[in-house]
């Protein structure tokens, strides 16, 4: 017996705006987030484990 296929949710005027605005925000910062700190940890960790 065949189901009827449900209808997809579409944003629309200011709420599609937003998504937009902030999807594309989010492309510019990708990838800025410095790992430095839990790099450094990292190494000292496998030090100490004598890891190679």
């Amino acid at each position: 017996m065949a189901m009827a296929i449900s209808n997809v949710p579409v944003l629309t005027g200011e709420a599609a705006e937003t998504f937009v605005r902030k999807a594309d925000e989010a492309m510019k910062n990708r990838g800025s987030i410095d790992f430095t700190e839990q790099r450094a940890e990292m190494k000292l960790i496998l030090a100490n484990a004598r890891f190679e």
